[in-house]
This record gives C-alpha cells, structure tokens and sequence, in this order.
C-alpha cells in the first residue's frame, strides 16, 4: 500500500495535513497535480515547474502518450522521468476518461474498450491489461486501473452496469499489476478508482468492490462531470467514509480552487485539474481576491503585479498592464506567464491549507478565502 503518513487532522472537518513518499520523492498532502498531459505541463517548461511553482508531483494521460510518442520511444528513453526531464513524482490517469469522452469514436465492450484516435482515426483495443502494461512502459510513480466514467446524467441501471463493469475491470487491473514488474528500477504504485455517478448506494458498493482487492490507494472517479457543485461536495463527503484513512485519497479531475478547499475540508488529500493552465490561455488568472480576465481594458494601465499578495515569478517581475498588453498583442509569453501563476497560486492555496490544519484554523480560514476567490474581476 501507499502508507499517508498523517501529522494533524481538523478538529471542525475531515481536512488532513500528510505525507507520502514514492521513490522519486515525499510529496506534502494537500496537493495539486498540475496536468502534463502529453510530457509536459502546456506553457510551462520543467525548470519553473520544479523551483518557481515548487510541484510536487505532476500528472500525465495514459492515453495520449501511447498515441504519441508510443511506448517504443518511451522505453528507448528510459520512461517518462527521463524522456521530459522531470525526476519528482508522476501520477498517469489510465486514459479511461478520454476515451470514454470519445462517444462517437469507441465501443464498449466486456473485456475493454475498442476506440479510434482522434488524431488519424485508426483503430486500438484498452483492455485492463494493457493499461497496465502501457503504464510500466511509461514507468509512472502511481498508475490508475482502467475504469468506465459514466456520463452524467445517466439512468440509475446505466450507473449500475458502469460500477459492475469497472469492479470487473478492477480485478483484471490488480492481476496485471501483480503479474508483471516495474522497468525502471523504481516502485510503482496501482489506485483503484470508486464510481457510480450521482447514486450514493452504488458509490458505496463501489468502494466496498474496490477495497476487497486492497488496491495501493484510492481515486473517486466521475465527478465535475456536470452535476450540481452541492451535489459532488455531498458525494465527496459521503464517499471518503468509505476509503481507508491511512493511504492518500484522491479526487480526480477537481477543480476551481473554492472546489479544492472544500473538498479538502471533506477529507479529499489530491487534486488535479487542466484548469489552472486552461483558463491562463484563455487570459484568467486567479488571485486572492477573485478571477481577473486580463483581456478587460480595466487594465491596460493597471501596473499592479497580477496579485499583491502572490509571490510567484510573474506578480514579482510583471504588471496588469503588461500582462494584457502580451494577450492583446497575441503574444505567445502570454500563455507562459499566466500559466506560471495560476499554477503557483493553485500549489500556494494548498500549501497555506496545510499549514491552516496543522495549526488548528482551517475551517475559518477556509471559510473567508472561498468567499473572495470566488469573486469575478
């Protein structure tokens, strides 16, 4: 198993401050994942990532890197770590939601998914196995088991059969696992991943399946699907009763940062979300005291730093006024600098909740920061 080393927990919340260690190093819980899809995090280069962002551990997709680069140069590379130059932590989604996201594009079927990829449209066949086995190809830190992500909303015996078939799939995935060995010299570790879209009795045999094959850790999967925020916070809520309070436990693809603090105080320990980098593309920035869209004329003569209160490269070195200038002008040092603070403001905001739970503040605290980080400038 994945051991969470725990060092406080909230008295007012089930928030948590831990840590766990994987061979390419200890990572501090709460944490976000920034998501490097394809081997990189987009705009954003490895040196910045690791020393002015300060990320822990980074994502990347099963999916997209068997497309390309394929495992072949993967493997000729010595794996991922390698390949992109970046020795902390990986985590790599299975690939299970894109493909399920390809609606028109795959065929499910009892032993895997048939699919056609959306860049030349030839034809591939995910079996649990393979996922596994694309995964130690690809040598990650912590690899995640195939599983089917139900659309939302669905009926009640679609959510069914989709738990059925990812308990299912589960097993092959454990069997897999067991039944083959890291390439690179390093552990890996495999997370089981809890569905059952909006149903709170098949959430829970979902769990209870998954935690019978003692999975290393455990992801809740199918959420900021399109259901209501109330309704995934109570989902969240109810779902970590279920999961073992000594491994790290992880809610994918989540979210805005008023999401994260929320969910953290729900007993949520990682995060991930293409959020941060896709909204500084699209010129918004979150501050301390709201979103900013940096396209607004407001701010042509603005040469305020992006956040007073941020400390990151771009609040230290940049002004408003530069910033939309870059956008406007359709600079591509837009995207890079943007991306840089919206990462380091998403990896600040769960450093400081770490620091709020082991002193004893964080609902309070908690409670002030969503109101103004909810704010829209």
């Amino acid at each position: 198993m994945l051991k969470l080393n725990l060092i406080a927990k909230d008295k007012n919340s089930k928030a948590r401050a831990a840590w766990f260690e994987t061979d390419h190093g200890v990572v501090e819980t709460p944490i976000f994942m920034p998501v490097g899809t394809q081997g990189t995090v987009k705009a954003v280069n490895q040196f910045y990532l690791e020393h002015e962002i300060k990320a822990h551990i980074v994502l990347s997709n099963t999916y997209h890197l068997y497309l390309r680069p394929g495992t072949e140069i993967l493997e000729a590379a010595g794996g991922l770590h390698k390949f992109m130059n970046w020795q902390k932590p990986i985590l790599t989604d299975s690939g299970g939601y894109q493909v399920f996201s390809l609606t028109e594009l795959r065929k499910l079927k009892e032993n895997g998914v048939e699919f056609r990829s959306h860049l030349d449209g030839s034809k591939h066949f995910f079996t649990p196995e393979k996922v596994i086995q694309i995964q130690r190809s690809i040598g990650s830190d912590i690899m995640m088991v195939l599983d089917e992500c139900a659309p939302y909303p669905c009926e009640y015996e679609y959510a069914k059969k989709s738990v059925q078939l990812t308990s299912n799939w589960a097993v092959l995935n454990k069997n897999a696992f067991y039944n083959s060995e890291p390439r690179y010299g390093h552990r890996q570790f495999l997370f089981g991943i809890i569905q059952g879209s909006v149903y709170k009795d098949l959430r829970k045999k979902s769990a209870e399946d998954l935690l019978e094959l003692d999975f290393d850790s455990y992801a809740i999967g199918g959420l900021a699907v399109g259901e209501p925020t109330e309704m995934m916070y109570e989902l969240v809520d109810y779902t970590t009763d279920f999961m073992p309070s000594d491994r790290p436990r992880y809610l994918m693809g989540v979210g805005r940062p008023e999401n994260i603090l929320e969910s953290i105080a729900r007993g949520v320990d990682m995060f991930d979300c293409v959020m941060p980098t896709r909204n500084a593309r699209n010129a918004n920035v979150f501050t301390w005291n709201g979103t900013l869209s940096m396209r607004n004329a407001k701010y042509k003569d603005d040469f305020k730093p992006l956040d007073e209160n941020c400390n990151c490269y771009t609040c230290r070195n940049f002004t408003r006024a530069y910033l939309r200038h870059l956008f406007v002008a359709e600079e591509i040092l837009a995207l890079e600098l943007a991306s840089i603070h919206n990462l380091y403001f998403y990896l600040e905001l769960v450093r400081i909740a770490r620091e709020k739970i082991i002193d004893g503040s964080f609902i309070i605290w908690k409670n002030q920061v969503v109101e103004k980080i909810s704010l829209k400038n």
